[in-house]
Protein backbone atom coordinates (compact mmCIF):
# COMPACT_ATOMS: atom_id res chain seq x y z
CA UNK A 1 0.00 0.00 0.00
CA UNK A 2 2.74 2.39 0.83
CA UNK A 3 4.52 2.05 -2.28
CA UNK A 4 1.01 2.44 -4.38
CA UNK A 5 0.51 6.12 -2.56
CA UNK A 6 3.95 6.96 -3.32
CA UNK A 7 3.54 6.06 -6.87
CA UNK A 8 0.06 7.86 -6.98
CA UNK A 9 2.21 11.15 -5.10
CA UNK A 10 4.62 11.46 -7.04
CA UNK A 11 2.69 10.99 -10.32
CA UNK A 12 -0.06 13.53 -8.81
CA UNK A 13 3.43 15.65 -8.43
CA UNK A 14 4.42 15.54 -12.11
CA UNK A 15 1.10 16.66 -13.00
CA UNK A 16 1.36 19.84 -10.99
CA UNK A 17 4.78 20.43 -12.68
CA UNK A 18 3.55 20.06 -15.80
CA UNK A 19 0.34 22.39 -14.65
CA UNK A 20 2.95 25.07 -14.04
CA UNK A 21 4.87 24.58 -16.89
CA UNK A 22 1.36 25.29 -18.81
CA UNK A 23 1.59 28.43 -16.77
CA UNK A 24 4.45 29.41 -17.70
CA UNK A 25 3.69 28.85 -21.52
CA UNK A 26 6.85 26.30 -21.27
CA UNK A 27 5.92 23.32 -23.44
CA UNK A 28 7.94 21.81 -24.09
CA UNK A 29 8.70 21.45 -19.95
CA UNK A 30 5.12 20.64 -19.60
CA UNK A 31 5.26 17.64 -21.98
CA UNK A 32 8.24 15.96 -19.93
CA UNK A 33 6.33 16.22 -16.81
CA UNK A 34 3.32 14.72 -18.32
CA UNK A 35 5.51 11.85 -19.57
CA UNK A 36 7.32 11.12 -16.76
CA UNK A 37 3.74 11.23 -14.56
CA UNK A 38 2.87 8.31 -17.11
CA UNK A 39 5.64 5.99 -15.83
CA UNK A 40 3.52 5.52 -12.84
CA UNK A 41 0.71 3.52 -11.89
CA UNK A 42 -2.75 4.60 -11.49
CA UNK A 43 -6.51 4.77 -12.61
CA UNK A 44 -7.20 4.21 -16.30
CA UNK A 45 -8.94 7.60 -15.85
CA UNK A 46 -5.88 9.14 -14.68
CA UNK A 47 -3.93 8.20 -17.06
CA UNK A 48 -6.55 9.29 -19.92
CA UNK A 49 -6.50 12.98 -18.51
CA UNK A 50 -2.71 13.02 -19.24
CA UNK A 51 -2.75 11.45 -22.55
CA UNK A 52 -5.75 14.19 -23.31
CA UNK A 53 -2.92 16.78 -22.18
CA UNK A 54 -0.57 15.55 -24.10
CA UNK A 55 -2.47 15.36 -26.88
CA UNK A 56 -3.19 18.96 -26.63
CA UNK A 57 0.24 20.51 -26.40
CA UNK A 58 1.31 18.04 -29.21
CA UNK A 59 -1.51 19.72 -31.23
CA UNK A 60 -0.51 23.24 -30.25
CA UNK A 61 3.28 22.50 -30.61
CA UNK A 62 2.39 21.60 -34.62
CA UNK A 63 3.20 17.75 -33.87
CA UNK A 64 -0.09 16.84 -35.49
CA UNK A 65 1.37 13.30 -36.21
CA UNK A 66 2.40 12.66 -32.54
CA UNK A 67 -0.97 14.04 -31.46
CA UNK A 68 -2.70 11.79 -33.26
CA UNK A 69 -1.15 8.79 -32.42
CA UNK A 70 -2.05 9.99 -28.83
CA UNK A 71 -5.27 10.23 -29.01
CA UNK A 72 -5.55 6.67 -30.69
CA UNK A 73 -3.67 5.46 -27.40
CA UNK A 74 -6.34 6.70 -25.78
CA UNK A 75 -8.87 5.06 -27.66
CA UNK A 76 -7.14 1.78 -26.95
CA UNK A 77 -7.34 2.05 -23.51
CA UNK A 78 -11.36 2.93 -23.71
CA UNK A 79 -13.13 2.85 -26.91
CA UNK A 80 -15.92 5.12 -25.56
CA UNK A 81 -14.04 8.69 -25.18
CA UNK A 82 -15.38 11.17 -27.91
CA UNK A 83 -13.05 13.73 -27.34
CA UNK A 84 -10.23 10.95 -28.83
CA UNK A 85 -12.45 10.78 -31.78
CA UNK A 86 -12.84 14.30 -31.96
CA UNK A 87 -9.51 15.08 -31.81
CA UNK A 88 -8.37 12.77 -34.68
CA UNK A 89 -11.62 14.20 -36.69
CA UNK A 90 -9.92 17.76 -36.28
CA UNK A 91 -6.74 16.80 -37.49
CA UNK A 92 -8.22 14.77 -40.59
CA UNK A 93 -10.13 18.03 -41.20
CA UNK A 94 -6.77 20.05 -40.88
CA UNK A 95 -4.82 17.80 -43.31
CA UNK A 96 -7.53 18.47 -45.90
CA UNK A 97 -8.76 14.42 -45.65
CA UNK A 98 -12.34 15.67 -45.41
CA UNK A 99 -13.78 12.38 -45.99
CA UNK A 100 -12.02 10.78 -42.49
CA UNK A 101 -12.93 14.04 -40.67
CA UNK A 102 -16.41 13.23 -41.20
CA UNK A 103 -16.20 9.83 -40.23
CA UNK A 104 -14.42 10.43 -37.22
CA UNK A 105 -17.11 13.17 -36.18
CA UNK A 106 -19.79 10.55 -35.93
CA UNK A 107 -17.83 8.72 -33.98
CA UNK A 108 -17.70 11.54 -31.86
CA UNK A 109 -21.18 12.05 -31.89
CA UNK A 110 -21.84 8.08 -31.95
CA UNK A 111 -20.79 8.20 -28.42
CA UNK A 112 -22.11 11.53 -27.20
CA UNK A 113 -24.93 12.77 -29.50
CA UNK A 114 -24.50 16.27 -27.87
CA UNK A 115 -20.92 16.95 -28.85
CA UNK A 116 -21.98 20.27 -30.39
CA UNK A 117 -18.30 20.87 -31.66
CA UNK A 118 -19.19 18.00 -33.38
CA UNK A 119 -22.16 19.33 -35.57
CA UNK A 120 -20.42 22.41 -36.25
CA UNK A 121 -17.29 20.94 -37.82
CA UNK A 122 -19.77 18.65 -40.18
CA UNK A 123 -21.01 21.74 -40.97
CA UNK A 124 -18.73 23.49 -41.93
CA UNK A 125 -17.25 20.34 -44.40
CA UNK A 126 -20.53 19.60 -46.25
CA UNK A 127 -20.91 23.83 -46.83
CA UNK A 128 -17.48 23.54 -48.29
CA UNK A 129 -18.50 21.04 -50.57
CA UNK A 130 -21.41 22.49 -51.39
CA UNK A 131 -24.04 20.44 -49.51
CA UNK A 132 -26.01 23.52 -47.90
CA UNK A 133 -28.87 21.07 -47.29
CA UNK A 134 -27.00 19.02 -44.70
CA UNK A 135 -24.63 21.82 -43.36
CA UNK A 136 -28.10 23.54 -42.38
CA UNK A 137 -29.28 20.71 -41.00
CA UNK A 138 -25.72 20.58 -38.91
CA UNK A 139 -25.56 24.68 -37.80
CA UNK A 140 -28.87 24.17 -36.44
CA UNK A 141 -27.89 21.00 -34.37
CA UNK A 142 -24.88 23.13 -33.44
CA UNK A 143 -27.18 26.03 -31.87
CA UNK A 144 -29.72 23.84 -30.52
CA UNK A 145 -26.83 22.45 -28.29
CA UNK A 146 -25.57 25.87 -27.74
CA UNK A 147 -27.90 28.42 -28.11
CA UNK A 148 -25.21 31.37 -28.09
CA UNK A 149 -23.16 29.91 -30.89
CA UNK A 150 -22.40 33.22 -32.64
CA UNK A 151 -20.26 31.79 -35.45
CA UNK A 152 -22.73 28.87 -36.37
CA UNK A 153 -25.44 31.80 -36.65
CA UNK A 154 -23.14 33.81 -38.71
CA UNK A 155 -21.98 30.68 -40.61
CA UNK A 156 -25.73 29.89 -41.18
CA UNK A 157 -26.72 33.05 -42.57
CA UNK A 158 -23.94 33.01 -44.94
CA UNK A 159 -25.55 29.84 -46.18
CA UNK A 160 -28.90 31.32 -46.65
CA UNK A 161 -27.56 34.54 -48.59
CA UNK A 162 -25.91 32.25 -50.96
CA UNK A 163 -29.47 30.48 -51.25
CA UNK A 164 -30.76 34.04 -52.16
CA UNK A 165 -32.74 33.42 -48.61
CA UNK A 166 -32.35 37.03 -47.62
CA UNK A 167 -34.99 37.11 -44.93
CA UNK A 168 -33.59 34.04 -43.05
CA UNK A 169 -29.96 35.25 -43.90
CA UNK A 170 -31.04 38.44 -41.95
CA UNK A 171 -32.32 36.67 -39.51
CA UNK A 172 -29.21 34.46 -38.41
CA UNK A 173 -27.11 37.17 -39.54
CA UNK A 174 -28.92 39.34 -36.99
CA UNK A 175 -28.64 37.02 -34.10
CA UNK A 176 -25.03 36.37 -34.43
CA UNK A 177 -24.57 40.36 -34.01
CA UNK A 178 -26.98 40.04 -30.98
CA UNK A 179 -25.10 37.53 -29.25
CA UNK A 180 -22.11 39.18 -30.11
CA UNK A 181 -21.69 42.74 -31.12
CA UNK A 182 -18.28 42.65 -31.79
CA UNK A 183 -17.68 40.06 -34.66
CA UNK A 184 -17.01 41.54 -37.69
CA UNK A 185 -17.25 38.39 -39.89
CA UNK A 186 -21.38 38.70 -38.82
CA UNK A 187 -21.21 42.61 -39.84
CA UNK A 188 -19.28 41.84 -43.53
CA UNK A 189 -22.07 39.00 -44.27
CA UNK A 190 -24.86 41.57 -43.53
CA UNK A 191 -22.86 44.29 -45.73
CA UNK A 192 -23.31 41.81 -48.64
CA UNK A 193 -26.66 40.82 -48.27
CA UNK A 194 -28.08 44.47 -48.05
CA UNK A 195 -25.99 45.31 -50.98
CA UNK A 196 -27.91 42.13 -52.70
CA UNK A 197 -31.45 43.85 -51.44
CA UNK A 198 -30.34 47.03 -52.95
CA UNK A 199 -30.15 48.66 -49.75
CA UNK A 200 -26.00 50.55 -50.03
CA UNK A 201 -26.37 52.88 -47.46
CA UNK A 202 -27.11 50.32 -44.98
CA UNK A 203 -24.35 47.88 -46.94
CA UNK A 204 -21.92 50.62 -46.50
CA UNK A 205 -22.51 50.94 -42.47
CA UNK A 206 -22.23 47.35 -41.95
CA UNK A 207 -18.73 47.23 -43.60
CA UNK A 208 -17.73 50.10 -42.19
CA UNK A 209 -18.79 48.12 -38.82
CA UNK A 210 -16.74 45.30 -39.72
CA UNK A 211 -13.53 46.81 -40.37
CA UNK A 212 -14.11 49.05 -37.01
CA UNK A 213 -14.09 45.90 -34.96
CA UNK A 214 -11.27 43.73 -37.44
CA UNK A 215 -9.25 46.30 -39.29
CA UNK A 216 -7.15 43.37 -40.70
CA UNK A 217 -10.09 41.37 -42.47
CA UNK A 218 -9.06 43.07 -46.31
CA UNK A 219 -12.20 42.17 -48.02
CA UNK A 220 -14.51 44.71 -45.90
CA UNK A 221 -12.64 47.68 -47.11
CA UNK A 222 -12.58 45.36 -51.11
CA UNK A 223 -16.62 45.15 -50.53
CA UNK A 224 -17.00 48.74 -49.57
CA UNK A 225 -14.63 50.04 -52.42
CA UNK A 226 -16.75 48.03 -55.27
CA UNK A 227 -19.58 50.55 -54.20
CA UNK A 228 -18.01 53.07 -54.75
CA UNK A 229 -16.52 52.13 -57.60
CA UNK A 230 -19.67 50.89 -59.08
CA UNK A 231 -20.95 54.84 -58.54
CA UNK A 232 -17.83 55.83 -60.68
CA UNK A 233 -16.73 57.64 -57.49
CA UNK A 234 -13.17 56.42 -58.24
CA UNK A 235 -11.65 58.97 -55.80
CA UNK A 236 -13.26 57.45 -52.73
CA UNK A 237 -12.52 53.96 -53.34
CA UNK A 238 -9.07 54.94 -53.63
CA UNK A 239 -9.17 56.24 -50.09
CA UNK A 240 -10.63 53.10 -49.06
CA UNK A 241 -8.95 50.66 -50.35
CA UNK A 242 -5.72 52.95 -49.31
CA UNK A 243 -7.10 52.50 -45.73
CA UNK A 244 -7.41 48.87 -45.83
CA UNK A 245 -3.66 48.68 -48.08
CA UNK A 246 -2.13 50.10 -44.60
CA UNK A 247 -3.76 47.60 -42.54
CA UNK A 248 -3.24 44.54 -45.23
CA UNK A 249 0.20 45.25 -46.94
CA UNK A 250 0.10 41.66 -47.98
CA UNK A 251 -3.75 41.84 -49.60
CA UNK A 252 -2.51 41.78 -53.12
CA UNK A 253 -6.32 42.32 -54.73
CA UNK A 254 -6.51 46.08 -52.87
CA UNK A 255 -3.66 46.75 -54.91
CA UNK A 256 -4.91 45.66 -57.84
CA UNK A 257 -8.15 47.57 -57.14
CA UNK A 258 -6.46 50.79 -56.04
CA UNK A 259 -4.45 50.56 -59.97
CA UNK A 260 -8.02 49.98 -62.00
CA UNK A 261 -9.48 53.12 -59.86
CA UNK A 262 -6.21 55.24 -61.10
CA UNK A 263 -6.68 54.41 -64.60
CA UNK A 264 -10.09 55.09 -64.47
CA UNK A 265 -8.58 58.64 -63.39
CA UNK A 266 -6.23 58.74 -65.86
CA UNK A 267 -3.20 58.33 -63.04
CA UNK A 268 -1.12 55.93 -65.04
CA UNK A 269 1.91 56.21 -62.61
CA UNK A 270 -0.34 55.15 -59.81
CA UNK A 271 -2.08 52.54 -61.29
CA UNK A 272 1.49 51.15 -62.55
CA UNK A 273 2.94 51.07 -59.22
CA UNK A 274 0.06 49.10 -57.87
CA UNK A 275 0.35 46.73 -60.50
CA UNK A 276 3.54 46.03 -59.72
CA UNK A 277 3.03 45.32 -56.18
CA UNK A 278 -0.02 43.39 -56.65
CA UNK A 279 2.16 41.19 -59.72
CA UNK A 280 4.63 40.67 -56.97
CA UNK A 281 2.32 39.52 -54.44
CA UNK A 282 0.42 37.59 -56.96
CA UNK A 283 2.17 36.82 -59.85
CA UNK A 284 -1.05 35.24 -61.77
CA UNK A 285 -2.40 38.49 -61.99
CA UNK A 286 0.16 39.08 -64.90
CA UNK A 287 -2.43 36.93 -66.99
CA UNK A 288 -5.68 39.06 -65.64
CA UNK A 289 -4.26 42.49 -66.19
CA UNK A 290 -3.93 41.49 -70.40
CA UNK A 291 -7.99 40.97 -70.10
CA UNK A 292 -8.64 43.93 -68.23
CA UNK A 293 -10.21 46.68 -70.09
CA UNK A 294 -9.59 49.25 -67.37
CA UNK A 295 -6.02 48.78 -67.94
CA UNK A 296 -5.50 48.18 -71.45
CA UNK A 297 -4.92 52.34 -72.00
CA UNK A 298 -2.11 52.12 -69.91
CA UNK A 299 1.26 52.64 -71.37
CA UNK A 300 3.40 50.10 -69.99
CA UNK A 301 5.07 46.86 -71.21
CA UNK A 302 4.88 43.53 -69.13
CA UNK A 303 8.35 43.51 -69.53
CA UNK A 304 7.74 45.94 -66.25
CA UNK A 305 6.66 43.32 -63.81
Amino acid sequence: MRNNLKSSDRRNNYMILAESAIIEDDKQRALKFYKKALEFDDETEDTIEILYNIAILYDEMGKRDQAFDTYREIIEISDDEAGAYYGMAIIYDDKGEKELALEYYNKALDIDPEYDRAYFYIANIYDENGKKKDAIENYKKAIELTSNDFIAYNNLGAIYEELKQYDEALEMIDKSIEINPYYYKAFFNKGVIKKRLGDLEEAIKCYDMAIETNKIYPYSYLNKSVIFIEKKKYKEAIEILSEGIENNPEAEFLYYNRACCHAKLGNEEGAIEDLKIAVKLYPRFKDIIKEDNDLKNLGFSFKTF
